[in-house]
């Protein structure tokens, strides 16, 4: 199986990784390989046209690829809830939970990600065209090859971005080198309420894969179950996966990071999460309209969500 990823030197995805390197797919007997292919747009539209099997994304980006859920469904949530940071320049001095410090400032973000941002401003009262906010991607961070949160840390400690609206590993790498100070996690509460529920990093799959290969896609399903499973009993396991996939600096960071996110390594996708996802892709011009929980969910492999 060739399983899609739009940023690698992360922990967004990292359950779809550790996967395939700790052996959970092996289990399945499913030969599985992981495939870096960013942005996310270009990662869910290489799912569309047949050159992979799986993405592992974020989940309401599907509809770049299926409009109205048209075409592919979601088989398991790799965790819950939108996972990204809004990090700045730590010399600004901006307090914890202090949005409006994006104002007149340059902030970094990958297209797709990029929606959640500019969402998440509008709630908080911030129009990014009258109050002088820049989103727009890193300089050099659309290049073939690399991760852009692990790029967007780099950038803002090298002065060419004030911030940035990236992944925990992004935010790690920039709080441990001093460069920059975390003024949302939205997961863990900050921000508007209503952003925990945007999105969240999902296992995505084709309808047409899903009919010609039901069988490998339930397996896919318990291998990431498994895994889920594996990292919340020992987080250690990660630094396997770090030391093959990430560079030294980040692969040092793996295991902490892990810890941290095993709490929400929860393989369901409930109707409410789907529901809250769809109010967002609507209100951002992603999806028509309403539309029912089965179109967007595998619901013949519910079941094994629970192991």
């Amino acid at each position: 199986m060739r399983i899609g990823v739009p940023d690698m030197v992360s922990n967004s995805y990292f359950p779809a990784i550790a996967a395939v390197d700790l052996g959970a797919f092996e289990a399945e007997g499913i030969e599985a390989e992981v495939q870096h292919i960013f942005p996310v747009p270009r990662t869910m539209a290489a799912l569309r046209d047949g050159e992979l099997d799986l993405v592992a994304g974020s989940a309401h980006t599907a509809l770049s690829a299926f409009p109205d859920w048209k075409g592919a469904k979601l088989i398991v949530a790799l965790a819950q809830h939108m996972y990204w940071f809004l990090v700045l320049r730590a010399d600004l001095g901006v307090e914890r939970g202090d949005v409006a410090a994006v104002k007149g400032r340059r902030i970094g973000a990958a297209p797709g990600p990029d929606a959640g941002l500019v969402r998440l401003l509008a709630e908080a009262g911030i129009d990014p065209e009258r109050d002088g906010v820049s989103i727009a991607p890193v300089p050099g961070g659309m290049e073939a090859g690399v991760s852009f949160g692990v790029h967007a840390a780099r950038a803002l400690a090298a002065g060419t971005i004030d911030g940035f609206w990236a992944n925990g590993m992004a935010a790690e790498v920039a709080v441990g080198s001093g460069a920059g100070t975390v003024v949302l996690d939205v997961r863990r509460g900050d921000g508007p309420p209503a952003a925990r529920g945007y999105t969240f990093p999902a296992l995505v799959a084709s309808d047409a894969v899903i009919a010609e290969a039901p069988g490998e896609v339930a397996a896919a399903v318990r291998a990431i179950v498994r895994v889920q499973r594996l990292l919340r009993e020992d987080p250690a396991r990660a630094q396997e996966v770090g030391d093959r996939r990430f560079p030294p600096e980040e692969a040092g960071l793996i295991v902490k990071l892990v810890e941290r996110d095993v709490p929400y390594y929860e393989p369901s996708i409930s109707e409410e999460s789907v529901a809250q996802m769809n109010a967002f892709a609507r209100s951002i011009g992603a999806l028509s309209g309403p539309v029912p929980y089965e179109r967007v969910v595998a619901t013949q492999f519910k079941e094994l969500w629970a192991g």
